[in-house]
């Protein structure tokens, strides 16, 4: 008579290699989390960061004003200046200078959507605009009206020290001259007195 054999886990088996999925996770979960978050504000930080390095070679390249401004309607075809940047922003030839998207070769030269879920964006005096001239250098206030200097990008942890000795927010810090960074230090983000809403 031939015996068959029989396989697969019994039951003490599968208990312990659930017990082993579990612990796995309960380390693993938190730090995708954590992961997700930097992930979010680091995308953030270079779009911004990214948007003034691409207006500032194009103003120069191209001897024309160039406009980064925050835009409620950022994706749509006609998308112009206003909200915050929180809502998004449009990098735009500003032919007459004004800050405004209404001439006929004003075309709009880069589109980005709101930040993403959870991650705002804090501007110095809630300055919607950074305004280049022809020469590649900032235009300065333009009417009166303060240009982004410095812009807080935090989410839900706010200004904390993350692993790795970074902050959890980021500063873009721009220059009078059009010049901008991502500063991720958290000793010269509090020394800047900038704090996360």
């Amino acid at each position: 008579m031939d015996k068959k054999q029989q396989t697969g886990f019994t039951l003490y088996e599968l208990m312990v290699t659930i017990t082993v999925i579990g612990v796995i996770l309960s380390i693993g979960i938190p730090s995708f989390s954590e992961f997700t978050q930097n992930s979010r504000l680091a995308g953030t930080s270079n779009d911004l960061l990214s948007s003034f390095q691409v207006a500032r070679s194009e103003a120069a390249r191209s001897k024309s004003n160039i406009t980064i401004c925050a835009s409620d309607n950022s994706l749509d075809a006609n998308a112009n200046c206003g909200g915050t940047f929180n809502d998004g922003w449009i990098i735009f030839i500003d032919i007459d200078g004004d800050l405004n998207r209404a001439g006929a070769n004003e075309n709009v030269l880069r589109a980005h959507p709101a930040p993403a879920s959870g991650v705002t964006i804090t501007t110095n005096a809630g300055a919607d605009y950074f305004a280049f001239a022809g020469t590649g250098l900032g235009r300065g206030n333009v009417g009166g009206n303060p240009a982004l200097q410095t812009a807080m990008i935090c989410d839900a942890r706010g200004l904390d020290l993350a692993p790795g000795g970074r902050a959890t927010a980021r500063r873009l810090v721009a220059t009078a001259i059009g010049r901008a960074t991502i500063i991720s230090d958290l000793a010269m983000i509090q020394a800047s007195g900038d704090v996360c809403p």
